[in-house]
């Protein structure tokens, strides 16, 4: 079940594994102001701290009209944050710390909500190479390894990609590419993972 918000402008985002923001505001979207969450969720309490409207706005985090060319809108150390898209909103996402992890398997499931049907030109979905450190490293694109690219996707609410990958264990970050197919609009989404 999708929880509903009431975000400025309706998008999207990747709910599982859950993209740092969407999941930030999944657990603490009703209870923002606790302070406990300081020491059960610090990375989230972090980004709550720093803008608020990053998690409200959990389905905003995108670039328009980057043609394709993602490595030159999307600095490295800036991955998360889609670049610093949104005068910053986003920036609290490439803050470099242990972040709440989904545990995964090898094979497993990339969903999308699109809350606005938008539909897709691609996806591409890469995973962090192994060694590589989230909780001590910032992200940056030579750290990534593509596994998945797909093709087009008629628009929708709810879309599911399945990802084969082998060779790692621990904690890592799926990183999801989702190239709207409305306009020249991009997502990029940092999902915390841990491989079993």
């Amino acid at each position: 079940m999708i929880p509903w918000a009431e975000p400025a402008a309706a998008h999207g985002s990747i709910v599982d594994p859950a993209a740092r923001n969407y999941g930030c505001w999944l657990r603490w979207g009703h209870d923002h102001l606790n302070p406990n969450m300081a020491n059960q969720d610090p990375m989230c309490w972090q980004a709550w701290r720093d803008n608020p409207n990053a998690m409200w706005n959990w389905n905003g985090l995108y670039r328009d009209n980057v043609r394709g060319n993602h490595q030159a809108a999307v600095p490295n150390g800036q991955l998360c944050s889609g670049g610093n898209t949104e005068n910053g909103r986003y920036r609290s996402m490439d803050t470099v710390g242990n972040w709440q992890a989904t545990d995964i398997g090898s094979n497993f499931t990339v969903r999308l909500y699109d809350q606005a049907s938008h539909g897709a030109d691609y996806f591409r979905i890469y995973v962090t190479r192994q060694g590589f450190d989230p909780t001590r490293q910032s992200l940056n694109w030579s750290d990534l390894e593509l596994v998945r690219e797909t093709g087009r996707y008629a628009p929708a609410q709810n879309i599911s990609i399945n990802v084969n990958t082998q060779g790692r264990s621990g904690r890592h970050i799926v990183y999801t590419v989702w190239q709207a197919s409305h306009m020249d609009q991009t997502y990029y989404f940092c999902s915390d993972v841990n491989f079993r």
